[in-house]
């Protein structure tokens, strides 16, 4: 398994992650196994918005013990009420939830205290403007929540989040064709086949931006729903018209700016371990620049991927690396001290660039490659 840095919060988390699904199977009795599993894979990250006082006690027993080994993304707001799930902005339910859940985890602390599912504008300003954010503020002064999130699924609420300064990190919804969308306050438009009837060009430039300026300014995100909901899989469901493998969604996910996690839907043992199994996949089972070149009325024309099919460069340039960090100072319309570090710090440099087009051959999206290493080589000097 290999770890990443989730933004600037210190931690150093699996690339694979859990996510909360398979936790209530058979009764909450496929819990423990699957954190057996999770621990043998070398997975130590995982998620919990689910409310149900019963899939919260079970983890909180599986994880005795062994609370150090793991990383607990759990949410505040998610509530259980009148026998379901509730997501709530009241101050007193969203507090006594909070409290029954560190009850039921049997836990000092929260790794990441993940604010629930703001989809709205008009959500986020009651979030940040009211008891909420205030609320979890309070906590990770206590240090029951060592750091704070949010999670979303619209690219304009999750980027106001992030430039507020208050989010640590952020837990979005990313595949390559809920990329292709734009800002909606409906989670379901990213389902509707409507959506995806005409010709969609590239990826949506809200979207781009939001992971640029998480990488830009250390805010870490861990990905719901790299597989769509398991649509992306299967042909017939798959809003593209064509099917990708899970190594492959976790791949597209992993190589977006800012992604140190991606939470795989598991519904048992077997699935979370074919999910792990991208640890150990060559490059071709990865590569989903092929895949998604082909899908019907889809085009990524001209919109780098960073998929590294460029690869292998004669000057021996990083190319994938040196355009992600391109379009971090684009993004940021200056170049961050870190994006410059980062840039340094490679092996070679645009500037080594001799405009030979080998590159370019090889680029299954047509991206002017050439292009932009001299761009690169303007912006850092070198």
């Amino acid at each position: 398994m290999r770890y990443r840095e989730l933004g600037r919060t210190g931690l150093l988390v699996s690339e694979i992650g859990m996510g909360c699904e398979g936790f209530a199977e058979d009764e909450c009795r496929n819990t423990m196994p699957m954190f057996d599993a999770a621990e043998a894979l070398g997975i130590n990250y995982f998620d919990l918005y689910a409310s149900n006082p019963a899939v919260r006690a079970a983890v909180g027993e599986a994880l005795k013990g062994r609370r150090e080994k793991f990383c607990i993304q759990s949410h505040i707001c998610s509530v259980w009420k009148d026998g379901q799930y509730k997501r709530t902005r009241d101050i007193a339910e969203v507090k006594r939830g909070f409290e029954a859940m560190m009850k039921l985890l049997q836990t000092g602390y929260l790794d990441v205290g993940m604010i629930h599912y703001c989809d709205s504008m008009a959500d986020w300003r009651e979030i940040a403007d009211g008891p909420v954010l205030a609320y979890a503020l309070e906590l990770k002064q206590a240090g029951t929540v060592r750091h704070i999130g949010l999670s979303s699924h619209n690219p304009e609420v999750a980027l106001a989040a992030v430039e507020s300064g208050s989010v640590e990190v952020l837990m979005f919804s990313v595949n390559p064709c809920y990329d292709l969308q734009p800002a909606s306050e409906d989670v379901e438009d990213l389902w509707k086949d409507e959506a995806y009837a005409a010709p969609l060009v590239n990826m949506d430039p809200q979207r781009q931006r939001l992971y640029e300026v998480c990488q830009a300014r250390g805010v870490g995100i861990t990905v719901m729903k790299a597989f769509g909901g398991g649509d992306l899989l299967d042909a017939a469901l798959s809003p593209a018209g064509k099917a990708l493998t899970a190594t492959q969604c976790i791949h597209y996910a992993l190589t977006r700016p800012a992604v140190a996690c991606v939470l795989a839907g598991a519904h048992s043992v077997d699935e979370l371990r074919r999910s792990a199994a991208y640890e150990d996949a060559g490059e071709a089972e990865r590569d989903y620049a092929a895949a998604l070149a082909g899908f019907p009325n889809i085009s990524w024309k001209g919109h780098c991927m960073y998929c590294s099919h460029c690869a292998p460069c004669p000057q021996k340039l990083d190319v994938a690396s040196i355009t992600k960090f391109l379009h971090l100072a684009a993004a940021q319309g200056q170049v961050p001290e870190t994006v410059r570090e980062h840039y340094g710090a490679l092996a070679h440099h645009a500037g080594e660039c001799v405009a030979c087009g080998a590159c370019e051959k090889r680029c299954p999206f047509q991206v002017p490659i050439v292009e932009n290493m001299r761009r690169a080589k303007g912006i850092f000097g070198k």
